[in-house]
């Protein structure tokens, strides 16, 4: 059993700070992250002093457990792994710590108003039988849409040394030459929106809808916007399990991923301590916390996003990077409720309360006119009048964690605006959960009477719980423009003063590898590389 999961991450202060203080580090890691907790333990192996300073006294960030209702474990942010990185899982010894992981093959489920229904299974075979069904004229054009993400997962995100996503962030040019001629692939990756690629290859509206959401994924951008469709050629690169573009559940929850990761920075050596918030980065010197001690150490790593280390270092901030992170937007648009079910969701375009949709994703959707309504709203601070909303249930996968009888189900959800023309989210937090329940609701015959209770985050909620600015969930956009070589690096300007977060390449979710390859740029600076651990 996880130490760090028996407390569900609360460790406390492994010894008084003034003693902390006393000591010499080689490195600070501040914020303990999944990436940072990553990036501390690869250092610890190498034989460096590592300290990771936790402001929360929960560790875990956006990917951690609480309890938000009585005997019920959820995570606040991360709900489903996709694109944790094989090499972190492997290389940190994850599956010998406990780490299970549940595919989630019945893919997406999308119910319509008008009765009908399409689950896109991601067995090939199975999902094309389910459109020959659905709509008999989009299967060959399944197969291309599907066929464009293939192709580009594999010339970018091979297996082995050559993903791109290891290491540092690659140019455009580089990017070129592995896409060669296929102009459909340069497309997807830097140009088309979500509502292009979908109607270039899906005739059937409905099918074109009910991929929409997956091209603005915790992205403040409308899917007609250009650019959307490199979010979903993002969140179907990963090859967790062996199983390319698969998602799936952590037995216990997502927060068990950042558990084991500070359970194996500790065995590597790593002091980790919660609850010890940094209020000054010192270029080559350390870190000041805010009760005044200043902790030495020639090298920070930074695992908080870029506008709180901007904030952290003050007026010892190179005037260039700080223009370049304040040009990266970071205003979150979406809403994350944590319910808990008496019942699942029984839906009507396909009856059944424990059906074998339940165990995929679902997708409330909206028309192409709500996608640009919602967006519009919520840029002049209103709600919408009805959310898409994205559904998981971890308690049909995993009975630990709901009491029996009940179910857990996550629900994450856009547009919302950051802050309200009229009102706060204190006074409107309420109406945002009728709004997305009522949204989930016309798709579903025992939707609000099966809500037993339900926890609401809006932006500013998770700002505050878990010390993300603007309430972004990927420490700023990933839309084309910032990414790749435009991403924030893992090295800075600032002497000694390095960045592991979602904000450097390749981006945000739960990956690890920024925190991997924060580590690698540290000892390659440092000339002191590990030779057990490949760069």
């Amino acid at each position: 059993m996880s130490e760090t999961a028996q407390v569900l991450g609360k460790i406390g202060l492994p010894m008084p700070v003034a003693e902390l203080a006393e000591r010499r580090w080689d490195v600070v890691v501040v914020g303990a992250g999944h990436n940072g907790l990553a990036c501390a333990t690869y250092l610890a192996r190498a034989g460096k002093r590592v300290l990771v300073l936790e402001s929360r006294e929960r560790i875990g960030g956006a990917c951690t457990i609480e309890e938000p209702f009585p005997g019920v474990r959820m995570s606040p942010c991360a709900y489903l792994a996709g694109l944790l990185h094989p090499r972190v899982v492997e290389e940190l010894d994850l599956p010998q710590r406990g780490f299970e992981w549940t595919p989630a093959v019945n893919g997406l489920f999308v119910p319509f108003l008008d009765g009908s229904s399409v689950q896109l299974c991601d067995d090939d075979a199975r999902c094309e039988e389910e459109i020959r069904r659905f709509s008999r004229g989009d299967v060959d054009g399944w197969k291309a849409m599907c066929d464009v993400v293939r192709r580009l997962r594999d010339a970018l995100r091979p297996e082995g040394d050559d993903d791109v996503w290891i290491g540092d962030a690659p140019t455009r040019e580089q990017i070129e030459e592995r896409l060669g001629s296929d102009e459909e692939a340069r497309n997807v990756l830097f140009t088309w929106s979500m509502a292009e690629f979908a109607e270039r290859y899906l005739k059937d509206e409905r099918l074109q809808i009910a991929l929409l959401g997956q091209g603005v994924i915790g992205t403040n951008a409308s899917p007609f916007d250009a650019g959307t469709a490199s979010i979903r050629f993002h969140h179907s690169s990963g090859r967790l399990g062996g199983m390319p573009g698969m998602w799936g559940y952590v037995k216990g929850g997502m927060g068990m991923v950042s558990f084991y990761l500070c359970d194996a920075a500790r065995e590597a050596g790593a002091v980790v301590a919660a609850g010890v918030p940094v209020s000054a980065i010192l270029p080559g010197e350390g870190v000041m916390i805010e009760g005044g001690e200043r902790i030495h150490a020639p090298v920070v790593v930074s695992n908080a996003d870029p506008k709180r280390t901007l904030a952290m270092l003050g007026p010892a901030a190179d005037p260039a990077w700080k223009a370049k992170i304040e040009s990266v937007p970071i205003e979150g648009c979406t809403v994350k409720l944590n319910v808990l079910l008496s019942e699942l969701p029984d839906f009507s375009a396909r009856p059944g309360k424990l059906a074998p949709h339940h165990f995929g994703q679902i997708n409330a959707p909206l028309t192409k006119a709500e996608w640009k309504q919602g967006f519009a709203a919520a840029r002049a601070g209103q709600l919408p009048e009805h959310l898409w909303c994205e559904l998981y249930f971890q308690s049909v996968h995993d009975d630990s964690v709901a009491p029996r009888g009940y179910h857990t189900m996550s629900v994450f959800a856009q547009y919302v605006p950051y802050s309200f023309a009229k009102g706060t989210w204190s006074e409107r937090r309420e109406e945002v959960r009728d709004l997305a329940l009522h949204s989930l609701a016309r798709f579903c015959t025992n939707i609000p009477d099966a809500v037993v209770d339900a926890q609401v985050l809006g932006p500013p909620d998770i700002e505050e719980k878990v010390g993300l600015t603007g309430g972004h969930i990927f420490q700023g956009e990933c839309l084309p423009e910032y990414m790749w070589a435009n991403r924030l690096s893992a090295r800075t300007p600032m002497r000694g003063v390095y960045l592991c977060g979602a904000c450097t390449h390749p981006g945000g979710s739960v990956i690890g590898i920024n925190g991997r390859n924060a580590a690698m740029a540290v000892l390659r600076d440092l000339g002191a590389a590990s030779a057990r651990l490949p760069v």
